[in-house]
């Protein structure tokens, strides 16, 4: 092996990343004007999704990321039900450059907790005397990326000014 085949088996060998705990941290179920909402019109709900995410850095290479879904569901102006899930994952994350642990964090780690939210949206739903409802694939790379292009305009226009 080269000199440098060998440093990049060795950066790879340094770079760890693994799940220690996936886990439901809050999860809130309304439905304000019930039983009034289940009566009337034929269900075509307008539903709206929020998406957000936090990491926080509980050790050395151990990062706690919540994934927060809102989910309102309104029929005829009126709301029928509103869901709110934090899905949490403990992951261990190690040799990555500064620059990459937030693209983790960000993106990688809310793909793998967003099936599990999922699942527990649904769950919900259903137990609310509603219909299921199943959210669609979410590309949280693009969101990642979308976020980061509005930081930096952000701060661009924060230079300007005060300039």
């Amino acid at each position: 092996m080269t000199d440098s085949n060998q440093d990049k088996a060795a950066a790879a060998e340094e770079r760890r990343f693994a799940i220690h705990k996936i886990y439901t941290k809050d999860i809130s179920f309304e439905t304000p004007n019930s039983p009034q909402i289940f009566s009337g019109t034929q269900w075509t709900p307008d539903i709206n999704l929020q998406l957000s995410n936090k990491g926080v850095v509980l050790s050395e290479g151990m990062h706690e990321v919540t994934l927060t879904l809102t989910i309102t569901a309104k029929q005829d102006d009126k709301t029928a039900y509103l869901v709110e899930v934090q899905q949490a994952g403990i992951f261990n994350i190690e040799g990555l450059n500064e620059e990459e642990i937030p693209a983790v964090v960000g993106s990688y780690c809310p793909t793998i907790l967003f099936p599990y939210a999922r699942e527990v949206v649904s769950d919900l739903v259903t137990r609310g005397g509603f219909p299921q409802l199943v959210l669609n694939p979410v590309n949280f790379d693009a969101l990642y990326v979308q976020h980061i292009k509005e930081m930096k305009e952000k701060q661009a226009g924060e230079q300007t000014t005060t300039h």
